[in-house]
């Protein structure tokens, strides 16, 4: 059995033997037992339930980049002046954005990838948008890249439209109607997945839980995170409900997963006590909330009452620290798969 599970046959033995003694542990005085019942309990509870084991972003996202970072040089020294190419389109100047888009360039340099960021002004036309993002299907030089979201213009933009003239295989956010209708039939091996959803499913595969037969439980549906995170759950066999604004019980539904990922957007929404004993957290929320105690005056939370939470799972991550560093260090193995294609080619 795995520590947890023995730990949890000891106690549901302690428990059933009452006041005989179990090897290793104690045997309570008869005139205690029943004044220390309470206390009793609380213990069994503690040894049931020992704190979540924490799924560090940061040192999978590190291990990922490194190996991502040998690939590169490996490409590179068997094809002189072969150099991968990802393009970041943006259009405007937000600030949480630009913060991404630094992210994202950081790790390319890092890892030997040619990162151009593109940088329309907020006054960019549907048109113009278009045009950028055609020059972009057409250039070889560009093997993938991606349009920032949201679009900060001053003028009506189509975002839909925007995403869907990105050309399929250049895609490697996946955010196009070709690759989402791919990932919702099951055809995973023939196409991008987006780096969010693909970054939890690392984080899960981290924790040794396997997937199928398990009752997972998504909240929130938008296109980025909780609608592909949906399918690619179910396309490893997971039996799955999504949740949203709309669903009645909520801390019902969170109480019967064995796997939760929270995209919700609400600062702590999901409370300790509704997750269920034992089970998986990923927590993608990013919040910020008032905090006097620091000099900025904030603090960033995630979707999950984190101390509360952490108590009652098996495994779960923190914010900052765990779903956030995934999802650049996925975008960039999505974007050196599609390199390795390149690569196979020129070098046979």
């Amino acid at each position: 059995l795995a520590p947890r599970e023995c730990r949890a046959k000891f106690v549901a033995t302690w428990v059933a033997r009452g006041r005989r003694r179990v090897p290793g542990f104690f045997e309570p005085l008869p005139d205690t037992i029943g004044a220390s019942f309470s206390a009793r309990t609380a213990v069994v509870r503690r040894l049931a339930m020992p704190s979540a084991e924490i799924i560090s972003g940061k040192t999978v996202s590190a291990q990922v980049r490194e190996r991502l970072k040998n690939q590169v040089a490996e490409m590179k020294a068997k094809v002189p002046g072969f150099r991968p190419g990802l393009a970041i389109l943006q259009v405007g100047d937000r600030d949480d954005s630009n913060l991404y888009i630094s992210m994202k360039l950081k790790a390319a340099a890092e890892i030997g990838i040619n990162a151009n960021h593109i940088k329309l002004p907020g006054t960019a036309t549907e048109a113009e948008v278009l045009k950028c993002i055609n020059n972009l299907n057409e250039d070889p030089a560009i093997h993938g890249f991606i349009v920032q979201l949201p679009l900060d213009s001053n003028k009506p933009i189509n975002t839909e439209k925007i995403t869907n003239a990105v050309a399929p295989e250049k895609d490697v956010d996946g955010l196009s109607s070709v690759n989402a209708g791919k990932l919702s039939r099951g055809d995973l091996s023939n196409c991008f997945i987006p780096c969010t959803p693909k970054g939890c499913m690392e984080l899960i595969r981290q924790t040794g839980v396997q997937v199928a037969g398990k009752k997972a439980v998504v909240i929130g549906r938008s296109k980025i995170v909780g609608a592909p995170m949906h399918d690619l759950l179910l396309w490893n066999h997971a039996t799955v409900t999504t949740c949203h604004s709309k669903t009645a019980s909520l801390a019902d539904e969170v109480s019967k997963a064995d796997i939760l990922v929270v995209a919700a957007g609400k600062a702590e929404m999901v409370k300790g006590e509704w997750i269920k004993p034992g089970s998986v957290v990923i927590d993608c929320g990013i919040n910020h909330i008032p905090d006097n105690t620091r000099a900025s005056g904030k603090r960033v939370v995630g979707d999950v009452a984190y101390a509360s939470a952490k108590e009652r799972a098996a495994y779960i991550t923190p914010v900052p620290g765990g779903v956030g560093p995934m999802t650049v260090a996925m975008l960039m193995q999505v974007s050196t798969s599609l390199w390795g294609r390149a690569f196979f080619f020129i070098f046979h």
